[in-house]
């Protein structure tokens, strides 16, 4: 028997995750930009915005769509303690500085992707959600063999669960173009390095697999 990760999702055994495309880190008005003056913001952050805006979200909109008409589990994972201080997030993202409150704006999942019905959310306070949710339980439970996964940071908190999904035996897929950081070298360079733990796939590509399903 030839093994690969080279295979097109069953859509009965799949989930697609959505990570951190969240007000912290998805809208301009989030805590993460927080003290930047108009200019110091576009220097920093223009060229994440305008591709956010005008590429990725409308990729992880038709990404969303598709998984939900095939039946595919939408989950999402956002960077929010579980308390107001942040005293249980990781030591990372203390000495990093992130805490976004429980239950605050911040925390949610922006408005152009927010979750429908009862779709999965889960909370984080590391890079890996594998690390820091129970999310291999729940994926296990609702019987996923393939992760879809999308979001940001490419090189940072995405690149962090699809190793996590991989050593944990999932077949993980990642949408090369709906995921996104804070310059196109670093987004190549992830994709890179990534490559080896998983398939990647474009938005259209997908789309189309997910139709013929």
């Amino acid at each position: 028997m030839t093994l690969t990760r080279d295979l097109p999702l069953i859509p009965a055994q799949s989930a697609l995750l959505f990570i951190d495309v969240q007000n912290f880190s998805a809208h301009r008005k989030g805590a993460e930009f927080d003290g930047l003056d108009p200019a110091e913001f576009d220097a920093r952050y223009g060229w994440y915005f305008d591709q956010l805006d005008s590429r990725v979200i409308p990729n992880m909109q038709a990404v969303q769509a598709a998984c939900r008409a095939a039946g595919v589990e939408v989950m999402y994972t956002t960077i929010e303690s579980l308390t107001l201080d942040g005293r249980d997030r990781s030591l990372d993202y203390k000495i990093t500085g992130f805490n976004v409150p429980k239950g605050s704006w911040d925390g949610k999942v922006i408005d152009q992707i927010a979750p429908e019905g009862d779709e999965i959310v889960l909370p984080k306070g590391s890079s890996s959600v594998f690390v820091s949710t129970h999310i291999d339980y729940v994926l296990r439970n609702l019987g996923v063999r393939q992760l879809v996964v999308s979001g940001l940071i490419t090189d940072q908190c995405v690149e962090s669960a699809i190793r996590d999904a991989c050593d944990l035996g999932y077949l993980v897929t990642q949408v090369s173009d709906a995921c996104l950081t804070y310059s196109q070298a670093r987004h190549d360079n992830s994709l890179s390095a990534i490559k080896g733990y998983c398939r990647q796939v474009t938005t259209q590509e997908l789309v189309a697999e997910l139709g013929r399903a």
